[in-house]
């Protein structure tokens, strides 16, 4: 039996929902206020979905069952095929679009590790604490606090890291053309999803399926397929990649939340390095409502919302134990100091950088799933479960 729906909830952010594009569709632009809204959508996919990187790479390390990341693998593919020849064009619509790339180094490979020891102690990535704390998980606000303050530190050293080893920056696309990095990719996407399959039939038998689609009784409640999960945000990543002229992004507007506050106790944050380039500049004195990243993510925290009062399950309880706690400080610290450093997170450098086919992504990936081991293996010291 269906749970009844949490009337206030969704009362209430859908009235945020409304108020909030009309606010920046009028202030900034009729794009800005687009992409809150493609924000929204994100945030109820991700929780009808449960589409959690952190709960998909626990499940492969722990269990062996791979179905969370082969529907990764699959979302990564639809974003590429579109992703690759819009990039390649260079414009859309007669805009300019650029995708995530960033230097293959020690930056990325240090803070992708720490990131995804975060992942597990904190209890989600970057995507996955925003949905999990809009959607009213207490112990998840306590994470998202701390990673705001990780992202500060983060940017205090970011000039530090920026000197560490470095090969530059590589792009499948450069290398092969845009049809040659699509195959590649293709292939790498597909040897990763075969390896997780192959290593789930050997544990479980015959019975296990590549991917499943179960069905939902209501795609307005929930809960629904990862596949539907997975379809579902290579749509938002292609829709923010039209409609902001980059890829999806996070963590970003968690250094600029923090740097702001920081600023406001009369830190002088603008001598910062980080904060130097004129873009950054403008980002720390400008209107948050000017920033898209902000905007997506707050849309994120509205839409789950309005999907956990759909589905009945906006039930917050702020009993959190000690050791939860702790690592959830701790957790929280870990994804918002490797984010930076590595150049993004899950979305921003995983996700957006491999659909950009830039190399700096699966480095990310392989040095983050690493962090992953270390995480899920640390969870019961803080009597979290595995």
């Amino acid at each position: 039996m269906s749970r009844p729906v949490n009337l206030p909830p969704v009362a209430a952010a859908g009235t945020f929902v409304v108020i909030g594009a009309l606010l920046v569709g009028r202030v900034v632009s009729w794009t800005q206020g687009a992409l809150f809204l493609v924000g929204v959508l994100a945030g109820v996919a991700l929780y009808h979905a449960a589409f959690g990187f952190t709960s998909s790479w626990r499940v492969m390390i722990a269990e062996r069952r791979g179905e969370g990341l082969r529907a990764q693998m699959l979302m990564l593919a639809i974003a590429a095929a579109v992703f690759i020849p819009v990039i390649a064009m260079g414009q859309v619509f007669g805009h300019p679009v650029r995708g995530s790339a960033a230097p293959l180094g020690l930056a990325v490979a240090s803070g992708a590790f720490l990131f995804g020891i975060g992942m597990q102690l904190g209890g989600g990535c970057a995507s996955g604490t925003l949905y999990t704390a809009g959607g009213g998980n207490v112990r998840m606000l306590v994470t998202l606090t701390s990673f705001i303050a990780g992202s500060v530190v983060g940017v205090l050293h970011m000039p530090a890291w920026e000197g560490t080893p470095s090969l530059g920056t590589f792009s499948l696309m450069r290398t092969f053309g845009a049809g040659g990095a699509f195959v590649v990719s293709l292939i790498l996407f597909g040897a990763v999803a075969l390896l997780s399959y192959n290593m789930e039939r050997r544990q479980y038998g015959a019975r296990v399926r590549f991917l499943t689609w179960t069905g939902t009784d209501s795609w307005l409640r929930g809960p629904w397929p990862i596949v539907a999960g997975a379809v579902a945000l290579a749509l938002i990543n292609i829709a923010t990649l039209v409609l902001a002229g980059r890829p999806w992004g996070v963590t970003s507007a968690f250094a600029l939340w923090g740097s702001k506050l920081v600023a406001a106790t009369g830190v002088d944050v603008a001598s910062w390095p980080y904060w130097s380039t004129p873009t950054r500049t403008a980002e720390l004195q400008g209107s948050l409502l000017t920033d898209i990243t902000t905007v997506m993510n707050v849309g994120i925290m509205l839409g789950a919302l309005i999907a956990a009062g759909l589905a009945g399950r906006f039930a917050p309880s702020w009993r959190i134990p000690g050791r939860s706690l702790v690592a959830a400080v701790l957790g929280g610290l870990l994804l918002g100091y490797g984010s930076r450093i590595a150049y993004g997170c899950n979305i921003g450098a995983y996700f957006s950088g491999i659909a950009s086919t830039s190399l700096h992504g699966w480095l990310w990936f392989a040095a983050a799933f690493l962090g992953n081991v270390i995480g899920t293996r640390l969870r019961p010291v803080f009597g979290l479960k595995v």
